[in-house]
């Protein structure tokens, strides 16, 4: 991968469209720019013209935008082609971008360029990704912010703070013979265990932002025949199970998609629990029992026509108000009775899921019991992935080291030592931790040199 070559490829999905966006960024923009278009219109500006192949054939008449050096997505100079939607004539533009010097860009190479010239940072490169891919309104909203700077801001901040703290013990340590305050150990001491506080609650996001982009785990158990099944039909709006009077269709669990509100649901419909007939049965029933476990939210569908159930009793211990809630279902059969005092303290909603009644009440109630339940941050907080808590951990690791040798009364050197490990290790996440700042705050501080 080489800086300077001038990179070429399509910015939208392969396929036939109205439209298709190829993007060019690199030093060879300008000229690019002059030679397909005589009268190029100043930057930001839109421009249509006719795009005109090295052998001088019209391939297209498309929208074109270019941008100057350093004012670009990429920091680089860089072109926008807007053609018709069709993938041979892409093919052919590309081809052409190609022979003119442009080389095929890498995976992720447009964005990787924005990191390396100060467009982005780490964190920001990769929420672009997990703005791509976001399936729910949460986990876009979630990464829109990251991508505004959310999780980079935040972890400056920390850094800033770590820094205050290290300026001053290496302070102590490069002058010595300056009248500066005398030391204070319990000073830094209470300082890095607030620090730590604030990354341990940072650190605890990690794990909505699974729960966010991959989907909250929602288990659908009960009895052979009280309709999990039909439920998990209702909820996605089609025909996804096979649904039968015979007990026991379902041998395997079903996996489907849904949203509730600004959430992703992965549902699951297990296999009815009761005393198996068949080692195939047993099988499926300990798969269910597997998929309850590791369950985030739990819908325990009764049949109101029949008497509470006598769920296995691993299965009832894990029942609780936060993560399950109790659908009584056939509301619609005549002989339907409540069963509120089964699970008592976990919330009830009665549904007929063959007539798709009461489900507009249910996914409110699902609503409320992630909200409440899981204490899933509001659409504001600052979310970590997993790469960013594993930094977080590493500097978390040399602070405690660090209060263990203020504890101590260890040499301030030792001290800073931890602190500078941890400041590396922050500047992980966004991948930019420029050491002259420690001077610079050391120097803002203290009347050294006066």
């Amino acid at each position: 991968m080489t800086p300077m070559d001038t990179i070429v490829a399509p910015a939208t999905a392969s396929g036939e469209a109205a439209l298709a966006v190829v993007r060019v960024s690199g030093p060879e923009v300008p000229a690019l720019v002059e030679a397909l278009f005589p009268a190029p219109l100043p930057p930001r500006q839109a421009g249509l013209g006719s795009y005109r192949s090295l052998e001088g054939r019209i391939l297209d008449t498309l929208v074109y935008v270019h941008y100057a050096d350093g004012k670009s997505y990429t920091g680089e100079a860089l072109l926008e082609l807007s053609p018709h939607g069709n993938p041979w004539l892409v093919r052919k533009i590309l081809d052409d971008l190609v022979a003119r010097g442009c080389r095929l860009a890498e995976p992720g190479e447009f964005t990787r360029r924005a990191f390396l010239n100060g467009k982005l940072d780490l964190s920001q490169a990769e929420a672009v990704v997990q703005l791509i891919q976001a399936r729910s309104e949460r986990a876009l909203e979630a990464a829109r912010r990251q991508l505004a700077g959310s999780v980079g801001n935040t972890v400056n901040q920390l850094v800033d703070k770590l820094l205050q703290i290290t300026a001053g013990l290496e302070a102590y340590i490069d002058f010595p013979e300056e009248d500066l305050p005398p030391e204070d150990q319990e000073g830094p001491a209470g300082q890095l265990r607030d620090l730590l506080g604030e990354m341990d609650h940072l650190m605890a996001t990690r794990q909505y932002a699974s729960l966010l982009h991959d989907g909250i785990k929602c288990v659908i158990l009960g009895e052979p025949n009280v309709g999990k099944s039909s439920l998990l039909n209702a909820l996605t709006g089609e025909e996804r199970v096979i649904v039968s009077a015979e007990p026991g269709t379902t041998r395997d669990y079903v996996e489907e998609r849904i949203h509730v509100g600004p959430y992703l649901l992965r549902v699951i419909d297990t296999a009815g629990l009761h005393e198996a007939a068949s080692a195939l049965e047993e099988q499926g029933i300990h798969r269910s029992l597997e998929q309850i476990r590791s369950a985030d939210l739990l819908l325990v569908v009764l049949d109101s026509t029949r008497p509470s159930p006598a769920l296995p009793e691993t299965v009832l211990q894990l029942l609780r108000r936060q993560n399950s809630i109790i659908i009584e279902n056939k509301t619609d059969l005549s002989v339907s009775t409540s069963l509120a005092g089964f699970a008592p303290d976990c919330p009830h909603v009665r549904i007929s899921a063959s007539l798709h009644q009461g489900l507009e009440e249910l996914r409110g109630t699902i609503r409320r019991t992630l909200e409440e339940g899981l204490v899933i941050p509001d659409e504001n907080a600052v979310i970590v992935s997993a790469r960013h808590a594993g930094a977080l951990q590493d500097a978390s690791e040399c602070l405690r080291q660090a209060r263990l040798k203020l504890a101590d009364a260890e040499p301030a050197e030792l001290v800073a030592s931890d602190l500078r490990g941890a400041i590396e290790a922050m500047g992980r996440i966004t991948g930019k931790i420029d050491p002259e700042r420690v001077l610079d705050r050391l120097f803002s501080q203290f009347c050294i040199g006066k």
